[in-house]
């Protein structure tokens, strides 16, 4: 037994099973067409005790680590859910692990207990139209005027924005460059907050995502998240845990890929042999297993001693990359050997081929983790 196996987390995907077979499966399809997931979702997932998990009980969670999070992530997905499904409901994932970790209990009271309920969702809000990776160059500026910041720019791809009641959004209140950084949270409802229609986008369909725009918005200075110019280190510091949840999804939908793959192998006859008994599907099936065992097992591997503490910086961006290319191959060929009704929509693992697309763009690019470990190796 491993620390991913335990019988706390044997009953934690029981849980997440049953929930997404009863309350997401049979209408996923749905919000797909509709572009969103409805919010009493949360609501549904708070009350089964699954949209709290990771979070502390102090702030309103359920409790437990980021590997009680990605446990419930990865059934999610393996029980007929998706990644843009968990994209979708947790979405504080990302918004509010700086503002728990910044203790202030007003915001805690005020953001994070109605989130973590489901009454309330919050959206991260860092990239920008003139670029994403590069947070460091950011230019959304909020200037201070008395008891408040007043902020200006723009947010573009912003996951949730169009149902979020809270942002938590990156801003420039110093000078050039990372030292000048600060987090304001913003509420939907302030004068000067612009939200667009959804934008249409290739996969993640059930996520909905949108530019949000800033004019003249005045936020009192008392919904600073940390201290003043210290939101890029704040920021970095959640860079790991969302690499990391990006490399778990990846090799979730591997698996789920593979798994859909080999049922219908068995089911499926071609010339009077099922496709199961041919040694060339035989073999890719075997080659998809493999790339699925090896980048589940070593981003695996690389959470634990992150959790120990560990410094593994270099180590997430090779997991992160590992997981992406692994579920690149396999949805791939999940999506060839069903043949003709793996290109229909009907199929779910045509769901999973557009979905997974975005995996190695978001939360840092396949070519900014290779990067940053180059510089790790060489420096």
């Amino acid at each position: 037994m491993n620390g991913w196996d335990t019988d706390e987390r044997r009953a934690l995907r029981a849980s997440a099973r049953r929930f997404t077979e009863a309350e997401i499966v049979p209408h996923l399809a749905t919000w797909e067409e509709a572009g969103a997931v409805p919010r009493e979702l949360h609501a549904k997932a708070a009350a089964a005790g699954l949209l709290g998990v990771g979070f502390p009980e102090e702030a309103g969670g359920e409790g437990g680590t980021a590997v009680d999070t990605w446990v419930v992530a990865e059934e999610i997905i393996q029980a007929g859910g998706s990644s843009g499904l968990v994209s979708a409901i947790y979405t504080h994932g990302i918004g509010l692990p700086h503002l728990i970790e910044a203790g202030d209990p007003t915001l805690i009271e005020k953001v994070a207990r109605p989130v973590l309920a489901g009454q309330k969702i919050v959206s991260l809000a860092v990239t920008e139209p003139e670029g994403g990776s590069d947070v460091a160059g950011l230019t959304t500026r909020a200037v201070r005027d008395g008891d408040d910041f007043v902020v200006n720019g723009t947010k573009l791809y912003i996951t949730s924005a169009t149902r979020a009641d809270f942002f938590t959004v990156a801003v420039r209140t110093g000078g050039p460059g990372a030292g000048g950084i600060s987090l304001l949270l913003v509420e939907r409802g302030m004068p000067g907050v612009e939200v667009s229609a959804p934008l249409k986008k290739m996969g993640w369909l059930c996520s909905d995502t949108a530019e949000v725009s800033f004019s003249g918005v005045r936020v009192p200075a008392a919904n600073l998240i940390g201290r003043e110019n210290e939101g890029f280190y704040a920021i970095m510091g959640q860079f790991a845990a969302e690499r990391l949840s990006l490399a778990v999804q990846a090799y979730a939908t591997a698996q789920r890929c593979l798994d859909l793959t080999l049922d219908w192998i068995t089911q499926r006859s071609t010339f009077g042999k099922p496709l199961a008994r041919r040694q060339v599907v035989q073999h890719r099936v075997a080659e998809m297993a493999r790339q699925t065992d090896v980048a589940r097992t070593y981003t695996r591997a690389v959470i634990d001693d992150w959790q120990a503490g560990e410094n593994v910086f270099a180590q997430v961006a090779m997991a992160k990359n590992t997981a992406v290319a692994a579920c690149d191959s396999v949805v791939d060929d999940a999506v060839q050997l069903f043949g003709g009704l793996g290109y229909m929509r009907e199929s779910e693992v045509e769901r999973h081929y557009r979905d997974s697309r975005i995996l190695g763009i978001g939360g840092g690019t396949t070519e900014i983790m290779t990067e940053i470990v180059a510089k790790l190796l060489i420096a």
